[in-house]
């Protein structure tokens, strides 16, 4: 069920960025999450369960997202006094899929 995916998912990666901004996570999780260690990849994981539901396509911009940081994403990636390391990933996934939901949609476009 693909709308449960795409509430699940957010709902339960970004729970881990809040104990992080209260200093309450065991090291060296906490130092990782504070650093945004970019070898972490478990945030990356659990983006992709999103991105997945609308096929590989939606991997490509994923991946573009997510090394660009673009808007609402470099927000919460650039934040000054919150931890975003989940949900700067799971927003780039959420428009990714958003992006390719529309596309699925519009048939008369041509490439």
């Amino acid at each position: 069920m693909p709308n449960a995916k795409l509430q699940y998912t957010p709902m339960t990666g970004s729970a881990p960025d809040e104990p992080a901004e209260r200093k309450l996570l065991p090291e060296p999780l906490q130092s990782i999450m504070e650093a945004v260690e970019p070898l972490y990849g478990v945030d990356e994981t659990l983006a992709f369960g999103i991105v997945h539901v609308y096929g590989m396509i939606v991997l490509t911009s994923f991946d573009y997202l997510d090394k660009q940081k673009l808007g609402v994403i470099r927000d919460l990636n650039d934040h000054e006094r919150e931890i975003h390391v989940f949900l700067g990933d799971l927003a780039a996934g959420l428009a990714a899929a958003a992006s390719a939901a529309i596309a699925h949609r519009n048939k008369t476009v041509s490439t």
